[in-house]
């Protein structure tokens, strides 16, 4: 049996997660089958580069309610990589990180489409996708995007890119904070525990 056949496949789930969602885990779901990840690495983000000056749940609270949503789950992991490493956190160094954390490994990176789309505006984004084994990327219905564009401007991420199919869930976590500032339910875009925090501490209240 070949080492290659051996290697570990692990998906990194890398975000703010302010509030993690349903749609959140589908993703997370989904990628573990489809794309034959061994585990899904949860990375939250503490100041991501690209939200400067937008504001976002302290770190404490989006920690919380992260732990909340994947606790059980035997297949999904909260990583502090980036929480217990000094700014900035761009995610060509997580890869980097995790790569010499666990050598051998095949590092899987998942995204949203509107994240490719804006793929090559990331920090040494060339870097980023050559270090990827692969990019799995949420395809939803209605979903466009011209790869021989991205190629030409990242050359050879067409090749690293693999769809994941996902059932049609129109929420973003930018909803549910508004749904919630103006006082409309959100308890069934969430895990229980993830919504019971919201309310205990007001979040998102203002």
């Amino acid at each position: 049996m070949s080492c290659d056949f051996m290697s570990r496949r692990l998906g990194i789930f890398g975000g703010t997660f302010d509030p993690p969602h349903l749609g959140h885990q589908i993703l997370a779901s989904e990628s573990l089958s489809q794309l034959r990840l061994d585990k899904v690495l949860w990375v939250l983000t503490p100041d991501p580069p690209h939200k400067r000056g937008k504001i976002i749940s302290p770190l404490k609270d989006r920690l919380d309610m992260l732990s909340a949503a994947i606790t059980g789950h035997p297949d999904f992991e909260l990583s502090r990589i980036e929480i217990d490493r000094p700014p900035p956190h761009y995610a060509v160094d997580t890869v980097h990180l995790l790569l010499q954390q666990n050598p051998g490994t095949k590092m899987i990176y998942l995204m949203g489409g509107d994240s490719l789309s804006d793929l090559p505006e990331w920090y040494n984004s060339i870097d980023f996708v050559n270090s990827c084994h692969k990019i799995g990327v949420l395809r939803r219905p209605g979903y466009d995007i011209n790869l021989n564009i991205l190629e030409n401007e990242i050359p050879g991420i067409k090749n690293k890119i693999e769809f994941v199919e996902t059932p049609l869930i129109e929420i973003a976590a930018s909803d549910i904070r508004q749904m919630v500032k103006s006082g409309i339910s959100v308890r069934e875009f969430l895990h229980p525990e993830v919504y019971q925090i919201i309310r205990e501490r007001n979040l998102y209240q203002s």
